[in-house]
């Protein structure tokens, strides 16, 4: 599904990934471990094609991807959830912004109604749809946020902390969403916890050695 190959990016003169290599495929769900800095984030953006790397592959679903209208292609088909709920919501309404991606795909607005309602009800988000987005909790913001990608019915996601600033009952909410889904997905995360209950595969990212090369990634199976 995603397959990059001897990926490289540095910002300025400090290289986050050298001779990076890295796989999904379906069924994956693989949790992205590493300290800050170590190029977690810069990945995923990557596979977005949110950043270009200096040099490497990428290939999605088949095809190698080099410019912006490759990318355009994808992004209805891998759902991306920012660390960030409030880069992600951006209309006054909760039924707007989770709207905006099937209309944005050609739905009619009967139907894109209808996908709001029945993914607000999967996350137990009934009734949600005219609540106003800003005056939302940190936790609501983050199910709704996954609500605008869920909607746009993707084949993969990208979770980038997911759990940052949620309860301990939001996200055991969240944990069994996405162990309820058939979806393939990479969790960004440092809460353990959390990784251990919802993936099937740990790749560990390394800081750069001081020579500037790159250490091996650790392949293992979370317990």
């Amino acid at each position: 599904m995603i397959r990059l190959r001897d990926i490289h990016f540095r910002y300025n003169s400090r290289y986050v990934l050298s001779g990076l290599n890295f796989a999904v495929n379906p069924g994956d769900r693989i949790a992205l471990l590493g300290p800050n800095g170590s190029g977690k984030t810069t990945l995923s953006h990557i596979i977005m094609g949110l950043l270009a790397p200096e040099a490497g592959e990428v290939e999605i679903f088949g095809k190698l991807r080099r410019t912006e209208p490759d990318f355009q292609d994808i992004r209805g088909r891998i759902g991306f959830l920012f660390q960030d709920a409030d880069d992600q919501l951006f209309c006054p309404t909760v039924l707007e912004d989770v709207a905006f991606g099937p209309l944005n795909l050609g739905k009619s607005s009967e139907e894109a109604k209808r996908i709001v309602r029945d993914t607000l009800a999967a996350l137990k988000l009934d009734g949600f749809e005219e609540r106003i987005t800003y005056q939302l909790s940190g936790g609501e913001k983050r199910l709704v946020s996954l609500a605008t990608v869920l909607a746009m019915a993707p084949e993969i996601l990208i979770l980038d902390e997911p759990t940052s600033g949620l309860d301990e009952a939001t996200t055991e909410r969240l944990a069994e969403i996405l162990n309820e889904s058939a979806l393939s997905y990479i969790l960004i995360s440092h809460d353990l916890d959390f990784v251990r209950k919802t993936t099937n595969k740990a790749v560990t990212m390394r800081d750069l050695n001081s020579n500037g090369t790159a250490r091996e990634p650790i392949h293992s199976r979370v317990a």
